[in-house]
């Protein structure tokens, strides 16, 4: 090895040598992307992946400097033209936000400043801060909540649990772990939860078996009577219900819990009652959803995304908390090295690393602080109200064509349907129905997913795309009766 002072005698960066260079493949850069949004209209939905890009991408580490025209030439060629389109109109496969062009710069200007938006007097500090106070604002919760920007609904939903399961049990479970708790801890939600919530019972030492799930009536909504049978059972049987978890919007048909049940429910029991809220959450802006959503106002805590229904680029999610010292509590601690000053740079607000299990953290506040000044949340709830309309207006045009089936009531703005003809079982329809959903893809039409539901497989479209219109919706409908006449009239399952 070189000594050291050999070593020093020419120090390197990785700054560029021209920063004008650089300076004009970025401004090329945003010209580019500002016109791959502004067209994307023309684009197809979605496309393959030829098999020369996936060779090209997995190519070994580089080991030299490459010429970054060369490097941008590649990401022209073979990244940019392959996504998973969720920028597009006609994109419903998941529920996935559309992103917006200021929101894209915002991400530009966050990763220059490149702050670690965990603690410290800075400025990403405190527009986390702002953030979360006008995320409290849109649905009405507590300014005296608590609350923490993450990534997404999964690590929403994580960080409200950990907080009710140590607040619930009166014990120091962060010492003593859930043996200390009486029993098994327990915990309920409806069988349409995400599985987010599973995997988060399970990566808390508490295990799946303990994750009571309630059937759900013909609106796929959780049945409250079973519910209540299943704590009184659990409380006899000695274990320690701690946490009923709400859906406001289940990912696979958008219904709505009866939250106010759930939270009268959970108070007479005296758990913590969450609301999984990833996309729902949000109507609670738009007047007829505003009274069904109003329980949400008085749960425990809150999770939601903003890279959802709020339409930022990913990823940011949120979670409140009510009680903002069981929050503060669940994940605080004090390291030598991570001392709060009353001056300088350690000084500043209470470190989010208390209120979370991330440390590193980016500063996912300043698209959303900026895009809500650009629009105004009457704007967003507008938007929000408007994919509605659109999804009860597809539901319509399901239910007048013949050869389409509604497969679930649509409540809000995810629709379920198929494809039926009368000469085929329900097992050929499904396999129909599949081929419908990769010809849509393949062919860029459009991009719904998919689930099951009653046996049946449905074509399922959620809508949290601010760039869809009604003719898009038209175009699917049709398209579905178009492909799927063609593979029936082909003797699809002979």
């Amino acid at each position: 090895m070189k000594s050291i002072d050999n070593i020093l005698s020419d120090e390197i960066s990785l700054d560029p040598a021209d920063w004008q260079e650089v300076r004009a493949l970025g401004h090329r850069m945003i010209d580019d992307m500002m016109d791959h949004m502004h067209n994307i209209r023309s684009e197809p939905s979605w496309r393959k992946i030829p098999d020369e890009t996936k060779r090209f991408l997995k190519k070994g580490i580089p080991r030299t400097p490459e010429d970054i025209e060369d490097i941008y030439g590649e990401f022209r060629r073979h990244i940019l033209p392959y996504p998973s389109g969720n920028i597009h109109p006609r994109f419903w496969a998941w529920v996935q936000g559309t992103g917006t062009p200021l929101g894209a710069l915002a991400e530009m200007l966050a990763a220059a400043m490149n702050p670690n938006t965990a603690l410290g007097e800075h400025s990403a500090m405190y527009v986390e801060q702002e953030v979360l106070n006008w995320c409290k604002e849109m649905i009405s919760y507590p300014q005296s909540s608590s609350g923490i920007l993450v990534s997404g609904g999964s690590m929403a939903n994580i960080t409200a649990l950990v907080a009710a399961r140590n607040h619930q049990t009166g014990k120091n479970i962060r010492k003593e772990g859930i043996r200390a708790a009486k029993g098994n801890m327990t915990l309920y939600c409806s069988t349409e939860t995400h599985s987010c919530i599973e995997k988060a019972v399970e990566v808390m030492g508490i295990g799946s078996n303990s994750l009571r799930k309630i059937s759900t009536d013909d609106n796929y909504r959780i049945r409250t009577d079973e519910l209540e049978h299943a704590i009184i059972s659990d409380i006899a049987a000695g274990d320690t219900p701690f946490c009923v978890i709400g859906n406001a919007g289940t990912v696979n048909t958008g219904a709505i819990d009866p939250l106010d049940d759930l939270r009268r429910i959970s108070a007479e029991h005296n758990l913590w009652f969450h609301v999984d809220g990833a996309f729902g959450a949000l109507a609670k802006m738009v007047p007829e959803y505003s009274e069904s959503l109003k329980a949400i106002e008085r749960a425990d805590s809150v999770a939601f995304d903003l890279h959802k229904w709020m339409y930022m680029p990913f990823e940011i999610g949120c979670v409140l908390i009510r009680d903002a010292a069981a929050h503060r509590n669940a994940f605080a601690s004090e390291t030598n090295y991570l001392m709060n000053h009353e001056r300088g740079l350690a000084a500043g607000p209470d470190p989010m690393g208390n209120y979370g299990l991330e440390l590193s953290r980016g500063f996912k506040a300043l698209k959303m602080w900026m895009s809500l000044k650009e629009h105004g949340i009457q704007k967003y709830a507008s938007v929000i109200r408007q994919n509605i309309a659109q999804s009860f207006y597809l539901g319509k045009l399901v239910e007048k064509e013949k050869h389409l089936e509604l497969l679930a009531p649509v409540s809000m703005n995810v629709v379920c349907y198929r494809y039926k003809a009368d000469n085929l079982s329900d097992a050929e329809l499904n396999g129909l129905n599949k081929e419908i959903v990769m010809s849509l893809q393949e062919q860029g039409i459009a991009s719904p997913s998919s689930t099951i539901l009653g046996g049946k497989y449905a074509i399922r479209v959620a809508n949290t795309n601010h760039r869809s219109r009604k003719e898009d919706f038209e175009i699917l409908a049709r398209e579905t009766v178009r492909i799927g006449n063609r593979i029936a009239n082909r003797g699809f399952g002979a």
